[in-house]
């Protein structure tokens, strides 16, 4: 064989049909509720994770990729036709509608997840300290950090007392944080606008209804669907000057106000691990859910320029200033 040839051949493994490459390594199923353009980084995060327990992709591992492209109806069957093909391992990725999707496929297939709500008041895990069944992963405290990122807001907005609140009504994220922000808002004297936005197309109008109530800031829900596409709506915040606070570093880095929240490469790193370890035997279930330590405040001064704001000092000093 000529050496272009096999340098080809050795390129092209990774579209191998499933069957072929389960022969020679294991296979990991990669479901992710949203796109590989919006989660290149990420995906790149659980390789590391993968690498750090001896597994690289195209030579000791194969990755099975399904996209739902934020069509989260669609993660079921993606989820099904992954344990069917009989994958040795999915990683449930892009929030909590992946991971209780291949949840509810399977009893038996080990799952590791990256998520932002309570595994336990899921349903996916049994404890965190010992998880039991077969899935096990990171929580990412969402719901918990979204009255920080309010507080944060108000601090900087300090003559605001209407806020928006960005969500996917198709989303769990929606279901799960909209409750609790409507009680943190009441009792912090704020009135909270709740819009709507379950796809890209929607985004217009919901920024222009924040402007039409007068909202003076906004608050963006951690649904993956939004984080995929971060950049439309980080656009849409400067052209409506609305200043707004998102749950990761990414909307801050592609030009939004300010982020507080978990870092995400960090737990995609450690899904890949445990991926990794599962693969060499343990057993999911004896894996503890893994929990953040640190959080990540970051501001870009770009934003804050184009808005015409000053930070307060308080805030300046707990925070990574990026442009």
């Amino acid at each position: 064989m000529l050496r272009r040839d096999f340098i080809a051949l050795l390129g092209g493994a990774t579209a191998w049909p499933l069957g072929v490459r389960a022969q020679s390594m294991p296979v990991i199923g990669f479901l992710n509720s949203a796109s590989a353009r919006g989660f290149g980084r990420l995906l790149s995060a659980f390789r590391e994770g993968l690498k750090e327990s001896g597994y690289v992709e195209g030579v000791n591992v194969a990755l099975e990729y399904r996209w739902a492209e934020g069509n989260y109806d669609r993660l079921r069957a993606m989820a099904a036709d992954l344990v069917r093909r009989r994958v040795d391992l999915i990683a449930a990725t892009g929030g909590s509608v992946s991971a209780r999707a291949a949840k509810a496929e399977t009893s038996t297939t080990s799952i590791v997840f990256a998520i932002g709500f309570d595994p336990v008041q899921l349903g996916l895990v049994a404890s965190f300290n010992r998880p039991g069944g077969n899935a096990t992963g990171v929580t990412l405290y969402t719901k918990e950090l979204i009255g920080k990122r309010l507080e944060l807001l108000r601090e900087l907005m300090s003559g605001t007392s209407q806020i928006a609140m960005l969500v996917n009504p198709i989303g769990l994220a929606a279901e799960l944080e909209v409750a609790d922000m409507e009680a943190v808002a009441r009792a912090a004297g704020l009135h909270l606008i709740v819009l709507k936005a379950k796809d890209e197309t929607e985004f217009e109008a919901a920024f222009a209804s924040a402007v039409q109530q007068k909202a003076g800031a906004m608050l963006v829900s951690a649904d993956p669907f939004f984080t995929d596409r971060r950049e439309q709506i980080v656009a849409l915040a400067a052209r409506h000057a609305m200043p707004a606070a998102y749950p990761w570093r990414v909307y801050a880095e592609a030009g939004g106000l300010m982020s507080y929240g978990t870092n995400l490469s960090w737990a995609y790193r450690q899904i890949g691990d445990y991926a990794g370890r599962i693969l060499k035997g343990a057993k999911p279930g004896e894996l503890p859910v893994q929990l953040p330590t640190t959080f990540d405040l970051v501001i870009n001064r770009r934003a804050v320029r184009a808005l015409g704001i000053t930070v307060p000092r308080i805030i300046l000093a707990g925070a990574e200033v990026i442009e």
